[in-house]
């Protein structure tokens, strides 16, 4: 496995982690291996097939025209982007990589291709640079979900986007099945094993820190997301719930015995929302599933009880991240290539997996759980209304992050034997969407996105 826990968990802002934080990475990585940048005439950006079709709803015109500026999701502030792309477009001026200026029209240069998709995947865009002399610098970037970003020649080759030397790990697994055979043969758990193979690239405290900011920016969406009320960006006229529902959750006069789930998906929807408007959230796997994992980690350190639930939320991250990585290498994390039975359904085997381990849970029970959490998700389509991510996404993840529990509680309750294998439901996850129409899978041309049709929808 080529994948590292923070490769998969990144730091970046919403709507999508696709079609925002890829694209931004890709425009920057673009002018960064051009020669003679000094040499700008212009530049040209055309997106092909979901970029295209679902990109206004998810901002990839924002995205492209900040990385071209320079900017990365994990380090830019949000409130910062509004100003950034009003000076472009009064100057018609673009400063690419904050230094080299060139004439840029948004209208001629930014080109939308919304019936051709390019062979790679779905998420495809080309960067043209023309020189002075008429000369041109041209390449293809593929953003296969997650914030993963490819280049046409990587994807052929099954490379990934880091430029990280190659490097042997203790545990290396490509499979369910390898890791839970070095787990008998060593008689270690998964997340020691993932934290061993972390260790390779960085050192304990290094580690940690990593971790620990990752849960500090996921808590801090979450408490965001429970204060802030008002309308959501893009047309929809999408109104933020949880704040206002979490006044109602706490006032105990009325009290349930399902309150608990109830407060789970708030806190779930509470991110959502944060990256809907656009805000920093943890890509996990996708932003579009940024909340099912944060929900589970404050329900963990919260309501569980931990005896010591820093370490425990470490441990959840890491083998969270394991279940993640296979996902993306036997399948995919893209709904654009396989639904939300890639966004979703893989954060909540992620979810169930990480909490299952850090309530003690065995290997085998983990597995369990991850694979809970993934068949009751098979088949999920990606049709967001209008392209954006609001209507079905933001309730999706509440659901998600209740099912990540409802499987973890079924894992741990069981003695790890079970029909189905995580390695056979994520084979039969990346069958079931190559299968599925295109028009379901995050292009807004099938489902939701064209039978609930209004005037305000039409006009995104």
């Amino acid at each position: 496995m080529d994948m590292r826990v923070f490769d998969l968990f990144k730091i970046g802002v919403g709507p999508s982690s696709s079609h925002t934080v890829g694209p931004m990475l890709a425009a920057r990585r673009f002018l960064l291996e051009c020669p003679d940048l000094f040499k700008v005439r212009q530049v040209q950006v055309a997106l092909y097939g979901s970029l295209a079709l679902t990109g206004l709803g998810h901002a990839t015109d924002k995205a492209v025209l900040l990385g071209l500026m320079g900017e990365t999701p994990q380090d830019i502030d949000p409130a910062s982007i509004d100003d950034k792309l009003s000076t472009l477009a009064s100057s018609g001026i673009m400063h690419l990589l904050g230094e080299y200026s060139v004439k840029f029209d948004i209208l001629d240069d930014l080109l939308w291709h919304k019936k051709e998709v390019l062979p790679g995947h779905p998420n495809g865009m080309r960067f043209t640079l023309t020189r002075n002399d008429g000369s041109t610098f041209d390449r293809v970037f593929y953003s296969t979900g997650g914030g993963f970003i490819y280049s046409e020649e990587e994807l052929q080759q099954g490379s990934g986007s880091t430029t990280r030397p190659a490097v042997t790990v203790p545990y290396p697994f490509a499979t369910m099945a390898e890791l839970l055979a070095h787990g008998k043969r060593s008689g270690l758990s998964i997340a020691t094993m993932l934290r061993a193979n972390e260790l390779v690239h960085c050192s304990d405290d290094e580690l940690d820190a990593g971790l620990d900011r990752l849960w500090n920016v996921m808590s801090h969406c979450i408490e965001r997301g429970l204060q802030i009320t008002g309308e959501l960006p893009g047309g929809l006229h999408v109104q933020r719930r949880a704040a206002k529902l979490w006044l109602t959750a706490n006032d105990l006069t009325n009290a349930l015995p399902h309150d608990g789930m109830h407060k789970v998906s708030l806190y779930a929807m509470a991110v959502n929302e944060e990256n809907a408007a656009g805000g920093r959230v943890v890509t996990a796997p996708t932003n579009g599933a940024a909340g099912i994992i944060p929900a589970i980690l404050r329900y963990y350190s919260q309501d569980c009880k931990p005896s010591n639930p820093e370490l425990g939320i470490r441990q959840f991250l890491l083998v969270a991240a394991a279940i993640g990585m296979l996902c993306k290498k036997n399948a995919s994390i893209s709904g654009a290539e396989i639904g939300c039975q890639g966004e979703v359904g893989v954060a909540c085997a992620m979810a169930a997996a990480g909490l299952t381990a850090a309530l003690g849970g065995s290997n085998e029970q983990i597995e369990t759980a991850a694979e809970i959490g993934i068949e009751h998700h098979l088949g999920m389509t990606c049709d967001p209304i209008g392209g954006l991510v609001q209507i079905p996404c933001i309730e999706r993840n509440g659901m998600g992050a209740v099912k990540a529990i409802t499987a973890a509680s079924l894992a741990l309750k069981s003695d790890g034997i079970h029909h189905v294998s995580l390695d056979q439901v994520i084979e039969t996850m990346r069958q079931t969407g190559a299968d599925m129409q295109a028009k379901y899978k995050e292009t807004s041309l099938g489902g939701l996105a064209v039978h609930v049709i209004t005037v305000n929808h039409a006009a995104c």
